[in-house]
Protein backbone atom coordinates (compact mmCIF):
# COMPACT_ATOMS: atom_id res chain seq x y z
CA UNK A 1 0.00 0.00 0.00
CA UNK A 2 2.93 2.59 0.65
CA UNK A 3 4.49 1.77 -2.37
CA UNK A 4 1.48 2.45 -3.96
CA UNK A 5 0.74 5.95 -2.28
CA UNK A 6 4.48 6.54 -3.04
CA UNK A 7 4.37 5.70 -6.80
CA UNK A 8 1.58 7.78 -7.19
CA UNK A 9 3.14 10.27 -5.38
CA UNK A 10 5.62 10.17 -7.58
CA UNK A 11 3.69 10.17 -11.14
CA UNK A 12 2.04 13.30 -9.44
CA UNK A 13 5.27 15.30 -9.28
CA UNK A 14 6.28 13.81 -12.71
CA UNK A 15 3.23 15.75 -13.95
CA UNK A 16 2.82 18.68 -12.04
CA UNK A 17 6.67 19.12 -13.12
CA UNK A 18 5.58 18.80 -16.91
CA UNK A 19 2.92 21.04 -16.77
CA UNK A 20 5.11 23.81 -14.98
CA UNK A 21 7.59 22.90 -18.06
CA UNK A 22 4.55 23.82 -20.52
CA UNK A 23 3.25 26.63 -19.13
CA UNK A 24 6.75 28.06 -18.90
CA UNK A 25 7.38 27.08 -22.86
CA UNK A 26 3.44 28.69 -23.38
CA UNK A 27 4.96 31.81 -21.70
CA UNK A 28 8.28 31.85 -23.29
CA UNK A 29 6.61 32.02 -26.85
CA UNK A 30 3.75 34.51 -25.99
CA UNK A 31 6.88 36.67 -25.08
CA UNK A 32 8.45 35.92 -28.61
CA UNK A 33 5.43 36.55 -30.45
CA UNK A 34 5.35 40.59 -32.22
CA UNK A 35 3.30 43.08 -30.24
CA UNK A 36 3.05 44.57 -27.15
CA UNK A 37 -0.59 44.57 -24.65
CA UNK A 38 -0.74 47.21 -21.71
CA UNK A 39 -3.77 48.41 -19.41
CA UNK A 40 -4.14 52.49 -20.11
CA UNK A 41 -7.18 52.83 -17.72
CA UNK A 42 -7.83 50.16 -15.07
CA UNK A 43 -11.39 51.54 -14.58
CA UNK A 44 -13.38 53.58 -17.37
CA UNK A 45 -16.64 53.28 -15.42
CA UNK A 46 -18.39 52.04 -18.47
CA UNK A 47 -18.13 49.38 -21.26
CA UNK A 48 -17.78 50.99 -24.66
CA UNK A 49 -20.13 48.99 -26.92
CA UNK A 50 -19.69 51.83 -29.63
CA UNK A 51 -15.69 53.84 -29.48
CA UNK A 52 -14.77 56.09 -31.95
CA UNK A 53 -11.22 58.30 -32.08
CA UNK A 54 -12.00 62.26 -32.46
CA UNK A 55 -9.33 64.70 -34.63
CA UNK A 56 -8.33 65.75 -31.40
CA UNK A 57 -7.02 62.33 -30.38
CA UNK A 58 -9.81 61.94 -28.00
CA UNK A 59 -11.89 58.88 -27.92
CA UNK A 60 -15.48 58.78 -27.55
CA UNK A 61 -16.84 55.62 -25.53
CA UNK A 62 -20.51 54.86 -25.59
CA UNK A 63 -22.80 52.17 -23.91
CA UNK A 64 -26.06 52.08 -23.40
CA UNK A 65 -28.32 53.66 -21.36
CA UNK A 66 -30.93 51.29 -19.71
CA UNK A 67 -28.61 48.82 -18.67
CA UNK A 68 -28.61 50.35 -14.71
CA UNK A 69 -26.04 52.11 -12.58
CA UNK A 70 -22.36 52.29 -14.26
CA UNK A 71 -19.13 53.58 -12.34
CA UNK A 72 -18.77 56.75 -13.43
CA UNK A 73 -20.89 59.95 -12.29
CA UNK A 74 -22.22 62.48 -14.03
CA UNK A 75 -22.32 66.03 -12.30
CA UNK A 76 -25.44 66.23 -10.51
CA UNK A 77 -27.22 68.97 -12.87
CA UNK A 78 -26.74 65.80 -15.54
CA UNK A 79 -28.57 63.27 -14.07
CA UNK A 80 -31.19 61.67 -16.76
CA UNK A 81 -34.77 61.15 -16.07
CA UNK A 82 -36.70 58.74 -17.69
CA UNK A 83 -39.82 56.76 -16.47
CA UNK A 84 -39.62 54.23 -18.80
CA UNK A 85 -36.21 53.23 -18.11
CA UNK A 86 -36.28 49.50 -17.06
CA UNK A 87 -34.13 49.67 -13.69
CA UNK A 88 -33.68 53.55 -13.08
CA UNK A 89 -37.15 55.13 -13.82
CA UNK A 90 -36.55 57.73 -11.05
CA UNK A 91 -33.27 59.37 -12.15
CA UNK A 92 -29.87 57.83 -13.56
CA UNK A 93 -26.67 60.17 -12.66
CA UNK A 94 -23.95 58.16 -13.91
CA UNK A 95 -22.35 58.13 -17.20
CA UNK A 96 -23.49 56.33 -20.10
CA UNK A 97 -20.63 57.80 -22.45
CA UNK A 98 -17.33 59.39 -21.53
CA UNK A 99 -15.00 61.10 -23.24
CA UNK A 100 -10.80 59.18 -22.80
CA UNK A 101 -7.96 61.41 -23.36
CA UNK A 102 -5.33 58.61 -24.13
CA UNK A 103 -1.98 61.33 -23.26
CA UNK A 104 -3.21 62.25 -19.97
CA UNK A 105 -5.45 59.54 -19.38
CA UNK A 106 -8.57 61.89 -18.09
CA UNK A 107 -11.67 60.85 -18.13
CA UNK A 108 -15.05 63.09 -18.86
CA UNK A 109 -18.41 61.95 -18.71
CA UNK A 110 -20.64 62.83 -21.37
CA UNK A 111 -24.64 62.80 -20.86
CA UNK A 112 -26.55 61.10 -23.31
CA UNK A 113 -30.24 61.02 -22.84
CA UNK A 114 -32.11 58.23 -24.94
CA UNK A 115 -30.74 54.47 -25.33
CA UNK A 116 -28.07 53.59 -28.36
CA UNK A 117 -28.25 50.23 -27.50
CA UNK A 118 -26.79 48.49 -30.89
CA UNK A 119 -26.70 51.99 -33.00
CA UNK A 120 -24.53 53.35 -35.37
CA UNK A 121 -22.50 56.52 -36.23
CA UNK A 122 -20.28 58.46 -38.65
CA UNK A 123 -18.05 61.25 -38.70
CA UNK A 124 -19.25 64.11 -40.54
CA UNK A 125 -16.74 66.56 -42.74
CA UNK A 126 -16.41 69.30 -39.89
CA UNK A 127 -15.17 66.22 -37.55
CA UNK A 128 -18.30 65.94 -36.18
CA UNK A 129 -19.62 62.79 -34.94
CA UNK A 130 -23.44 61.75 -36.18
CA UNK A 131 -25.09 59.41 -33.83
CA UNK A 132 -28.07 57.53 -35.20
CA UNK A 133 -30.85 55.08 -33.70
CA UNK A 134 -30.70 52.56 -31.01
CA UNK A 135 -33.45 50.70 -28.84
CA UNK A 136 -36.87 52.06 -27.26
CA UNK A 137 -36.89 55.76 -26.85
CA UNK A 138 -33.60 55.97 -29.46
CA UNK A 139 -35.26 54.14 -32.14
CA UNK A 140 -35.35 57.30 -34.63
CA UNK A 141 -32.99 59.63 -33.05
CA UNK A 142 -30.18 61.34 -34.26
CA UNK A 143 -27.38 63.00 -31.88
CA UNK A 144 -24.30 64.75 -32.24
CA UNK A 145 -21.17 65.02 -30.41
CA UNK A 146 -18.87 68.11 -31.96
CA UNK A 147 -15.24 67.47 -30.16
CA UNK A 148 -12.71 70.24 -28.78
CA UNK A 149 -9.84 70.33 -27.76
CA UNK A 150 -8.50 68.36 -24.20
CA UNK A 151 -6.89 71.70 -23.73
CA UNK A 152 -9.79 73.74 -24.25
CA UNK A 153 -12.67 71.99 -22.44
CA UNK A 154 -16.09 73.83 -23.68
CA UNK A 155 -19.14 72.52 -21.65
CA UNK A 156 -21.29 72.44 -24.81
CA UNK A 157 -18.89 69.85 -25.75
CA UNK A 158 -21.02 67.04 -25.00
CA UNK A 159 -23.96 64.91 -26.76
CA UNK A 160 -26.73 67.03 -28.72
CA UNK A 161 -29.60 65.02 -28.84
CA UNK A 162 -31.64 66.26 -32.03
CA UNK A 163 -35.73 66.96 -31.43
CA UNK A 164 -36.05 66.89 -35.30
CA UNK A 165 -35.09 65.73 -37.72
CA UNK A 166 -35.94 62.09 -36.54
CA UNK A 167 -34.85 59.00 -38.66
CA UNK A 168 -37.65 57.60 -40.81
CA UNK A 169 -37.61 54.42 -39.71
CA UNK A 170 -36.47 52.84 -36.70
CA UNK A 171 -32.49 51.83 -36.90
CA UNK A 172 -31.54 49.34 -34.39
CA UNK A 173 -28.38 47.32 -35.61
CA UNK A 174 -28.22 49.54 -39.00
CA UNK A 175 -24.35 50.79 -40.45
CA UNK A 176 -23.79 54.02 -41.70
CA UNK A 177 -21.46 54.79 -44.69
CA UNK A 178 -19.65 58.46 -45.41
CA UNK A 179 -20.31 59.48 -48.79
CA UNK A 180 -18.51 61.38 -52.03
CA UNK A 181 -20.43 64.73 -51.01
CA UNK A 182 -19.82 64.38 -47.12
CA UNK A 183 -23.46 63.26 -46.66
CA UNK A 184 -24.21 59.59 -44.91
CA UNK A 185 -26.25 56.98 -45.53
CA UNK A 186 -27.71 54.81 -43.00
CA UNK A 187 -28.99 51.02 -44.53
CA UNK A 188 -30.62 48.52 -42.72
CA UNK A 189 -31.57 47.68 -39.10
CA UNK A 190 -33.71 45.28 -37.91
CA UNK A 191 -37.07 44.87 -39.31
CA UNK A 192 -35.77 47.92 -41.51
CA UNK A 193 -35.30 46.98 -45.08
CA UNK A 194 -34.60 50.21 -46.55
CA UNK A 195 -31.76 53.60 -46.42
CA UNK A 196 -31.78 56.83 -45.70
CA UNK A 197 -29.74 60.13 -45.68
CA UNK A 198 -28.50 62.67 -43.39
CA UNK A 199 -29.20 65.12 -43.54
CA UNK A 200 -32.49 63.68 -45.12
CA UNK A 201 -32.29 65.50 -48.78
CA UNK A 202 -33.26 62.24 -50.64
CA UNK A 203 -36.38 60.15 -49.68
CA UNK A 204 -36.30 57.00 -47.91
CA UNK A 205 -35.16 54.42 -50.23
CA UNK A 206 -36.58 50.93 -50.53
CA UNK A 207 -33.51 48.35 -50.12
CA UNK A 208 -35.76 44.50 -50.37
CA UNK A 209 -32.12 43.05 -50.58
CA UNK A 210 -32.04 42.88 -46.94
CA UNK A 211 -34.78 41.13 -46.71
CA UNK A 212 -33.47 38.85 -48.93
CA UNK A 213 -30.46 38.03 -47.23
CA UNK A 214 -32.33 37.62 -43.86
CA UNK A 215 -32.51 34.26 -42.84
CA UNK A 216 -34.45 32.73 -39.31
CA UNK A 217 -31.56 34.32 -37.41
CA UNK A 218 -31.82 37.25 -39.24
CA UNK A 219 -28.22 37.25 -40.12
CA UNK A 220 -28.92 40.63 -42.09
CA UNK A 221 -28.23 42.96 -39.54
CA UNK A 222 -25.20 45.47 -39.35
CA UNK A 223 -24.96 44.86 -43.18
CA UNK A 224 -20.83 46.06 -44.16
CA UNK A 225 -20.67 48.64 -46.12
CA UNK A 226 -18.10 49.39 -48.43
CA UNK A 227 -17.69 52.59 -50.58
CA UNK A 228 -16.30 51.53 -53.86
CA UNK A 229 -13.72 53.96 -55.76
CA UNK A 230 -15.92 54.26 -58.66
CA UNK A 231 -18.68 56.03 -56.24
CA UNK A 232 -21.64 52.70 -56.08
CA UNK A 233 -21.29 50.93 -52.46
CA UNK A 234 -20.55 47.25 -51.76
CA UNK A 235 -23.52 46.20 -49.27
CA UNK A 236 -22.70 42.42 -47.84
CA UNK A 237 -25.50 40.56 -45.37
CA UNK A 238 -25.66 37.37 -44.64
CA UNK A 239 -23.57 35.42 -47.20
CA UNK A 240 -24.36 37.14 -50.06
CA UNK A 241 -23.09 41.01 -51.64
CA UNK A 242 -24.67 43.46 -53.88
CA UNK A 243 -23.78 46.57 -55.71
CA UNK A 244 -25.98 49.39 -55.23
CA UNK A 245 -26.63 53.11 -56.56
CA UNK A 246 -28.13 54.71 -54.27
CA UNK A 247 -28.31 57.92 -56.18
CA UNK A 248 -30.24 55.72 -58.85
CA UNK A 249 -31.81 53.31 -56.00
CA UNK A 250 -31.33 50.23 -57.81
CA UNK A 251 -28.90 47.37 -57.55
CA UNK A 252 -26.33 47.05 -60.53
CA UNK A 253 -24.93 43.96 -59.33
CA UNK A 254 -25.26 40.28 -57.76
CA UNK A 255 -21.70 39.04 -56.07
CA UNK A 256 -21.31 35.17 -55.84
CA UNK A 257 -22.23 34.30 -52.22
CA UNK A 258 -19.92 33.69 -49.98
CA UNK A 259 -18.63 30.07 -48.70
CA UNK A 260 -18.88 29.15 -45.17
CA UNK A 261 -22.33 30.15 -43.66
CA UNK A 262 -23.45 33.97 -43.16
CA UNK A 263 -21.16 36.60 -41.09
CA UNK A 264 -23.44 39.26 -40.37
CA UNK A 265 -24.83 40.21 -36.71
CA UNK A 266 -25.44 37.75 -35.46
CA UNK A 267 -23.06 35.50 -37.13
CA UNK A 268 -20.68 37.91 -36.23
CA UNK A 269 -17.70 38.08 -38.50
CA UNK A 270 -15.85 41.39 -39.62
CA UNK A 271 -14.90 43.00 -42.96
CA UNK A 272 -12.28 45.61 -44.85
CA UNK A 273 -12.03 47.04 -48.14
CA UNK A 274 -8.20 46.92 -48.24
CA UNK A 275 -6.24 50.04 -49.09
CA UNK A 276 -6.55 52.15 -52.35
CA UNK A 277 -3.52 53.21 -53.98
CA UNK A 278 -2.65 55.48 -56.54
CA UNK A 279 -0.46 52.70 -58.53
CA UNK A 280 -3.90 51.36 -59.57
CA UNK A 281 -4.91 54.63 -60.45
CA UNK A 282 -7.47 54.28 -56.74
CA UNK A 283 -9.92 52.21 -58.95
CA UNK A 284 -8.98 48.74 -57.98
CA UNK A 285 -10.92 48.21 -54.82
CA UNK A 286 -10.77 44.31 -52.78
CA UNK A 287 -12.75 43.27 -49.71
CA UNK A 288 -12.25 40.75 -47.49
CA UNK A 289 -14.80 38.99 -44.79
CA UNK A 290 -13.26 36.80 -42.30
CA UNK A 291 -14.71 34.73 -39.30
CA UNK A 292 -18.18 34.46 -38.14
CA UNK A 293 -20.56 31.88 -36.76
CA UNK A 294 -21.68 28.29 -38.48
CA UNK A 295 -24.96 28.63 -39.64
CA UNK A 296 -28.06 27.86 -36.56
CA UNK A 297 -25.21 28.49 -33.80
CA UNK A 298 -27.67 31.81 -32.77
CA UNK A 299 -30.80 30.32 -33.04
CA UNK A 300 -29.96 27.02 -31.07
CA UNK A 301 -28.15 28.71 -28.58
CA UNK A 302 -24.89 26.70 -29.16
CA UNK A 303 -22.23 28.38 -27.57
CA UNK A 304 -19.85 25.48 -27.76
CA UNK A 305 -19.52 25.20 -31.38
CA UNK A 306 -16.84 26.09 -33.25
CA UNK A 307 -16.62 29.24 -35.63
CA UNK A 308 -15.95 29.67 -38.61
CA UNK A 309 -11.72 29.90 -39.74
CA UNK A 310 -12.23 31.67 -43.26
CA UNK A 311 -11.71 34.46 -44.37
CA UNK A 312 -12.81 35.53 -48.35
CA UNK A 313 -11.45 37.73 -50.48
CA UNK A 314 -13.27 39.30 -53.48
CA UNK A 315 -11.93 42.34 -56.16
CA UNK A 316 -15.16 44.34 -56.16
CA UNK A 317 -14.63 46.10 -58.80
CA UNK A 318 -13.39 42.85 -61.25
CA UNK A 319 -15.79 42.62 -64.33
CA UNK A 320 -16.01 38.77 -63.27
CA UNK A 321 -14.53 38.69 -59.30
CA UNK A 322 -14.87 35.60 -57.24
CA UNK A 323 -14.31 35.37 -53.69
CA UNK A 324 -10.63 33.91 -52.70
CA UNK A 325 -10.93 31.50 -49.96
CA UNK A 326 -8.05 31.60 -46.87
CA UNK A 327 -7.83 29.95 -43.29
CA UNK A 328 -7.18 31.77 -40.25
CA UNK A 329 -5.12 30.60 -37.82
CA UNK A 330 -7.99 30.49 -35.35
CA UNK A 331 -11.43 29.78 -35.60
CA UNK A 332 -12.82 33.55 -34.82
CA UNK A 333 -16.33 34.95 -33.90
CA UNK A 334 -16.54 38.80 -32.61
CA UNK A 335 -13.44 39.86 -34.17
CA UNK A 336 -12.66 43.29 -35.33
CA UNK A 337 -10.75 43.95 -38.19
CA UNK A 338 -8.19 47.24 -38.20
CA UNK A 339 -6.30 48.53 -40.62
CA UNK A 340 -2.83 50.06 -39.53
CA UNK A 341 -0.39 52.44 -41.41
CA UNK A 342 1.16 49.97 -43.46
CA UNK A 343 -1.47 48.57 -45.07
CA UNK A 344 -2.22 45.50 -43.10
CA UNK A 345 -4.94 44.33 -41.40
CA UNK A 346 -4.75 43.89 -37.41
CA UNK A 347 -7.70 40.75 -36.43
CA UNK A 348 -8.07 41.36 -32.89
CA UNK A 349 -10.69 40.46 -29.81
CA UNK A 350 -13.42 37.78 -29.91
CA UNK A 351 -14.34 34.14 -28.89
CA UNK A 352 -13.28 30.78 -30.71
CA UNK A 353 -17.08 29.35 -30.47
CA UNK A 354 -20.31 30.69 -30.18
CA UNK A 355 -22.18 33.68 -31.64
CA UNK A 356 -22.98 37.23 -30.72
CA UNK A 357 -25.34 37.66 -28.37
CA UNK A 358 -25.92 37.71 -24.19
CA UNK A 359 -23.90 34.95 -23.25
CA UNK A 360 -23.34 33.07 -26.17
CA UNK A 361 -19.83 32.85 -26.91
CA UNK A 362 -17.05 30.74 -25.14
CA UNK A 363 -13.37 30.46 -25.55
CA UNK A 364 -12.22 33.71 -25.94
CA UNK A 365 -9.62 34.45 -28.74
CA UNK A 366 -6.73 36.07 -27.00
CA UNK A 367 -4.10 36.10 -29.63
CA UNK A 368 -4.80 38.97 -32.59
CA UNK A 369 -3.41 38.06 -36.20
CA UNK A 370 -2.06 40.39 -38.91
CA UNK A 371 -3.21 39.98 -42.01
CA UNK A 372 -0.46 40.95 -44.91
CA UNK A 373 -2.52 41.32 -47.99
CA UNK A 374 0.81 41.51 -50.63
CA UNK A 375 1.97 37.97 -49.19
CA UNK A 376 0.85 34.81 -50.75
CA UNK A 377 -1.77 32.77 -50.20
CA UNK A 378 -1.16 30.81 -46.74
CA UNK A 379 1.71 32.93 -45.54
CA UNK A 380 -0.53 36.01 -44.78
CA UNK A 381 -1.28 35.73 -41.29
CA UNK A 382 0.88 35.72 -38.72
CA UNK A 383 0.31 34.86 -34.69
CA UNK A 384 0.83 37.98 -32.46
CA UNK A 385 1.23 38.48 -28.75
CA UNK A 386 -2.01 37.27 -26.59
CA UNK A 387 -3.48 39.74 -24.36
CA UNK A 388 -5.03 38.40 -20.83
CA UNK A 389 -8.35 39.69 -20.82
CA UNK A 390 -10.85 37.93 -23.16
CA UNK A 391 -12.58 40.95 -25.49
CA UNK A 392 -16.72 39.09 -25.84
CA UNK A 393 -19.72 40.26 -27.10
CA UNK A 394 -20.23 44.17 -27.22
CA UNK A 395 -15.84 45.02 -27.40
CA UNK A 396 -13.91 47.16 -29.46
CA UNK A 397 -11.11 48.12 -31.34
CA UNK A 398 -9.74 51.76 -32.80
CA UNK A 399 -6.80 52.99 -34.34
CA UNK A 400 -5.02 55.63 -32.49
CA UNK A 401 -2.51 58.45 -34.17
CA UNK A 402 0.23 57.53 -32.20
CA UNK A 403 -0.30 53.72 -34.21
CA UNK A 404 -1.82 51.92 -31.28
CA UNK A 405 -4.93 49.98 -31.21
CA UNK A 406 -6.98 50.63 -28.25
CA UNK A 407 -9.19 47.76 -27.11
CA UNK A 408 -12.25 48.56 -24.98
CA UNK A 409 -15.63 46.89 -23.74
CA UNK A 410 -16.76 43.43 -23.66
CA UNK A 411 -20.10 42.70 -21.87
CA UNK A 412 -21.69 39.80 -22.88
CA UNK A 413 -24.75 40.34 -20.00
CA UNK A 414 -27.94 42.16 -20.49
CA UNK A 415 -26.64 44.08 -17.11
CA UNK A 416 -23.11 45.10 -16.18
CA UNK A 417 -22.30 42.01 -13.88
CA UNK A 418 -18.57 42.07 -12.34
CA UNK A 419 -18.32 38.33 -10.66
CA UNK A 420 -19.66 34.97 -10.63
CA UNK A 421 -19.63 34.84 -14.10
CA UNK A 422 -17.24 33.42 -16.56
CA UNK A 423 -16.66 36.69 -18.46
CA UNK A 424 -17.74 39.68 -15.82
CA UNK A 425 -18.37 43.16 -17.94
CA UNK A 426 -15.03 44.67 -18.51
CA UNK A 427 -14.15 48.45 -17.64
CA UNK A 428 -10.54 48.06 -18.29
CA UNK A 429 -8.91 49.54 -21.81
CA UNK A 430 -5.90 48.15 -23.14
CA UNK A 431 -3.49 49.16 -25.88
CA UNK A 432 -1.70 46.69 -28.07
CA UNK A 433 1.03 47.96 -29.65
CA UNK A 434 1.82 46.17 -33.09
CA UNK A 435 5.90 45.15 -33.73
CA UNK A 436 6.19 48.66 -35.85
CA UNK A 437 6.06 50.56 -32.25
CA UNK A 438 8.79 48.17 -31.48
CA UNK A 439 11.88 49.85 -29.43
CA UNK A 440 14.71 48.42 -32.06
CA UNK A 441 12.72 50.45 -34.52
CA UNK A 442 13.00 53.55 -32.99
CA UNK A 443 16.31 54.84 -35.92
CA UNK A 444 14.22 54.17 -38.59
CA UNK A 445 10.62 56.16 -37.04
CA UNK A 446 9.66 59.00 -39.10
CA UNK A 447 8.80 61.95 -36.91
CA UNK A 448 6.47 64.15 -38.51
CA UNK A 449 7.57 67.70 -38.43
CA UNK A 450 5.54 69.81 -40.57
CA UNK A 451 2.55 69.62 -42.38
CA UNK A 452 2.50 72.39 -44.86
CA UNK A 453 -1.37 72.80 -44.22
CA UNK A 454 -3.53 71.52 -42.32
CA UNK A 455 -6.40 71.45 -45.15
CA UNK A 456 -5.98 70.10 -48.42
CA UNK A 457 -8.18 69.96 -51.21
CA UNK A 458 -8.77 66.81 -53.87
CA UNK A 459 -5.86 66.26 -56.19
CA UNK A 460 -3.69 69.07 -54.22
CA UNK A 461 -0.25 68.87 -52.81
CA UNK A 462 0.73 68.45 -49.41
CA UNK A 463 4.72 69.35 -48.43
CA UNK A 464 5.51 66.82 -45.56
CA UNK A 465 8.56 66.93 -43.81
CA UNK A 466 10.11 64.20 -41.64
CA UNK A 467 13.17 63.44 -39.40
CA UNK A 468 14.58 60.18 -38.60
CA UNK A 469 18.03 58.91 -37.42
CA UNK A 470 19.14 56.97 -39.81
CA UNK A 471 19.23 57.76 -43.53
CA UNK A 472 16.25 56.63 -45.41
CA UNK A 473 16.42 53.88 -47.89
CA UNK A 474 14.07 53.89 -50.94
CA UNK A 475 10.59 55.74 -51.11
CA UNK A 476 8.47 57.20 -48.26
CA UNK A 477 4.89 56.16 -47.79
CA UNK A 478 1.91 58.54 -46.90
CA UNK A 479 -1.23 57.16 -45.85
CA UNK A 480 -4.68 58.81 -45.36
CA UNK A 481 -6.48 56.58 -42.59
CA UNK A 482 -10.04 57.41 -41.43
CA UNK A 483 -11.38 57.70 -38.22
CA UNK A 484 -14.38 55.36 -37.95
CA UNK A 485 -17.19 54.43 -35.90
CA UNK A 486 -16.38 50.92 -34.13
CA UNK A 487 -19.34 48.59 -33.01
CA UNK A 488 -20.30 44.89 -33.15
CA UNK A 489 -17.02 43.84 -35.30
CA UNK A 490 -17.19 46.38 -37.92
CA UNK A 491 -15.61 50.01 -38.07
CA UNK A 492 -18.04 52.06 -40.08
CA UNK A 493 -16.71 54.25 -42.87
CA UNK A 494 -12.77 52.61 -42.29
CA UNK A 495 -10.43 53.53 -45.17
CA UNK A 496 -6.75 53.55 -46.07
CA UNK A 497 -5.75 55.52 -49.26
CA UNK A 498 -1.92 55.34 -50.12
CA UNK A 499 -1.00 58.99 -51.97
CA UNK A 500 1.38 59.23 -54.18
CA UNK A 501 4.57 61.06 -53.19
CA UNK A 502 7.55 62.22 -54.37
CA UNK A 503 11.20 60.69 -53.48
CA UNK A 504 12.29 62.20 -50.75
CA UNK A 505 14.91 64.43 -50.36
CA UNK A 506 17.41 65.39 -47.31
CA UNK A 507 16.81 69.34 -46.71
CA UNK A 508 19.73 69.53 -43.92
CA UNK A 509 22.03 67.63 -45.37
CA UNK A 510 24.77 70.67 -44.90
CA UNK A 511 24.27 71.02 -40.79
CA UNK A 512 25.32 67.56 -40.52
CA UNK A 513 23.86 65.47 -37.38
CA UNK A 514 21.13 63.61 -36.36
CA UNK A 515 18.20 63.85 -37.03
CA UNK A 516 17.89 63.57 -40.33
CA UNK A 517 15.72 66.16 -42.29
CA UNK A 518 13.48 64.87 -45.53
CA UNK A 519 11.12 66.09 -47.23
CA UNK A 520 7.91 64.87 -49.55
CA UNK A 521 5.44 66.46 -51.44
CA UNK A 522 2.55 64.29 -52.02
CA UNK A 523 -0.81 64.42 -54.23
CA UNK A 524 -4.15 64.41 -52.22
CA UNK A 525 -6.19 61.84 -53.34
CA UNK A 526 -8.49 62.87 -56.10
CA UNK A 527 -11.81 62.92 -55.29
CA UNK A 528 -14.47 61.49 -52.69
CA UNK A 529 -15.00 58.57 -54.20
CA UNK A 530 -12.05 57.78 -53.26
CA UNK A 531 -11.41 59.14 -50.57
CA UNK A 532 -15.03 61.45 -48.63
CA UNK A 533 -14.39 64.73 -47.30
CA UNK A 534 -13.21 65.01 -43.40
CA UNK A 535 -10.47 64.51 -41.22
CA UNK A 536 -8.14 61.94 -42.06
CA UNK A 537 -4.86 60.57 -40.16
CA UNK A 538 -1.76 60.92 -42.65
CA UNK A 539 0.78 58.55 -41.43
CA UNK A 540 4.41 58.84 -43.06
CA UNK A 541 6.15 55.16 -42.91
CA UNK A 542 9.32 54.15 -43.49
CA UNK A 543 10.74 50.98 -44.53
CA UNK A 544 7.18 49.47 -43.18
CA UNK A 545 7.63 51.93 -39.95
CA UNK A 546 5.02 54.71 -39.56
CA UNK A 547 4.94 57.88 -37.80
CA UNK A 548 2.72 58.98 -35.34
CA UNK A 549 -0.42 60.94 -37.17
CA UNK A 550 -0.96 63.96 -37.73
CA UNK A 551 -4.81 65.65 -38.19
CA UNK A 552 -5.55 66.97 -41.99
CA UNK A 553 -9.34 68.20 -43.45
CA UNK A 554 -9.88 66.73 -46.66
CA UNK A 555 -12.19 69.23 -48.17
CA UNK A 556 -14.20 69.64 -51.25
Amino acid sequence: MRKTAAAAAVLLGVVAHGLFILLHVAVARAQQLPGKWEVVVEDAGIASMHTAVTRFGTVVLLDRTDIGPSRLLLPADQCRLDPTDRILPRGDCTAHSALFDPVSHHLRPLSILTDTWCSSGQFLPDGTLLQTGGDLDGLRKLRLFSPCSPDDYQPTCDWVELASPLLSAGRWYATNQILPNGHVIIVGGRSSPTAEFYPPTKPLLPFPFLAEAEDAQMDNLYPFLHLLPDGHLFVFANSRAVLLDYEAGHIIRNFPPLPGGPRNYPSAGSSVMLPLTFADNYMRAEIVVCGGAQYGVFLHQERETPAGSTCGRIIATDPDPVWEIEEMPFPRVMGDMVIVPTGEVVIINGAQAGSQGFEMATRPCLNPVLYRPNEPVGLRFMTLAPTTIPRMYHSTANLCPDGRILVAGSNPHYFYVFENVEFPTELRIEAFSPDYLAQDKDKIRPTVVKVEQDKVGYGEELEVEVEVELPMVGSLDVAFLSAPFATHSFSQGQRMVRVNASPPVEVNAAAGGTPLRYRVRCTAPADGRVAPPGYYMVFAVNQGVPSAARWVQLVV
